[in-house]
């Protein structure tokens, strides 16, 4: 049975700047994002990993999904930013069985409307435990490196639940 993935920017382009973008297309096939996102994501820029989420767009395992708008838009829009929001919405249009998404308040609006989630952490460990990774450590270190955000706590629990910790 195929999956319904959906993914926000901020996972890919921290994913596609430590060179582990290919992860998620190993763990679910392909993934769908909002015509938003794709804006944010700027694949026309040189932008650090731009060329990589082009290339997995231009293969089709990342799939480009216009967003029918709906009345809670704006409220939506108003908590969260515009990616983040059509990220939510197409994850609930399209019954996702996942959203990949690591801002702490999508991912909490994201829960409150029954949306399975996962983040780069979550990514990290089933591909270590689908054997697509020996070591969940130096990634993480890697996106400390390029300036992705993931607390200190959260990367302790990261690796922990990756053995590692």
């Amino acid at each position: 049975m195929k999956r319904i993935v959906v993914a926000d920017s901020g996972p890919l382009i921290g994913l596609a700047r430590v060179n582990q973008l290919d992860l998620i297309e190993k763990l679910y096939h392909q993934i769908t994002i909002t015509s938003m996102v794709l804006e944010e994501l700027k694949l026309s820029s040189e932008k650090p990993g731009a060329k990589k989420i082009s290339a997995a767009v231009d293969a089709g395992w990342i799939a480009v999904c216009r967003l029918k708008k709906k009345d809670d838009d704006s409220i939506l829009n108003m908590l969260v930013d515009a990616g983040e929001a059509e990220s939510i919405q197409l994850a609930l249009a399209q019954n996702a069985d996942i959203l990949i998404i690591d801002d702490r308040k999508g991912r909490k609006i994201a829960k409150s409307r029954k949306v399975r989630i996962i983040g780069i952490g979550g990514i990290l460990i089933a591909a270590k435990r689908k054997g697509l990774l020996d070591k969940v450590a130096p990634i993480i270190n890697d996106l400390a490196d390029v300036g992705y955000r993931l607390s200190p706590d959260l990367c302790r629990r990261i690796l922990e639940l990756a053995d590692e910790g």
